[in-house]
């Protein structure tokens, strides 16, 4: 009993090792990944893009030459974006999402957003946190 332990413990360990992100280039990214970039951000340069080759499916980083970082699951879908200088293009976050922050905060942009299971987050240039439901309506405001 104590060696089956012990190699169910030892290849844990090993795989667990294996999981860290290793670089890869630009065309190795999911078609998708690869057209999001090329479509919202044109001018940038990929400054490093990464694999995280996880037990299940491979997730991916992607920074771009303004500060710009983003991650992307398995098939090339945005998991979140963050942008440190300048606000998110506009088309990457839901309409009815953006409607909201220009009716209630016309003053901020939007500079990160992550796609939860069931939810969406944002965070505005004014560091206000919301979240929204998978029906666009506001459930959380975190400052």
């Amino acid at each position: 009993m104590k060696r089956i332990l012990t190699a169910v413990l030892l290849l844990s360990v090993a795989v667990f090792a294996k999981a860290d992100d290793r670089p890869v280039t630009f065309d190795r990214l999911p078609v998708s990944a690869q057209t999001f970039v090329k479509k919202y951000f044109p001018t940038e340069k990929v400054t490093f893009a990464t694999i995280d080759d996880d037990l299940i499916r491979p997730d991916y980083e992607v920074a771009l030459s303004d500060g710009t970082k983003m991650d992307f699951d398995h098939s090339g879908q945005l998991l979140n974006i963050e942008s440190r200088k300048n606000p998110l293009p506009e088309g990457i976050v839901p309409v009815q999402i953006c409607n909201y922050v220009k009716d209630n905060y016309p003053e901020t942009s939007i500079i990160e957003y992550e796609v939860k299971r069931k939810a969406y987050e944002i965070k505005l240039t004014n560091r206000l946190e919301l979240k929204f439901n998978s029906n666009f309506q506001l459930i959380e405001i975190d400052d």
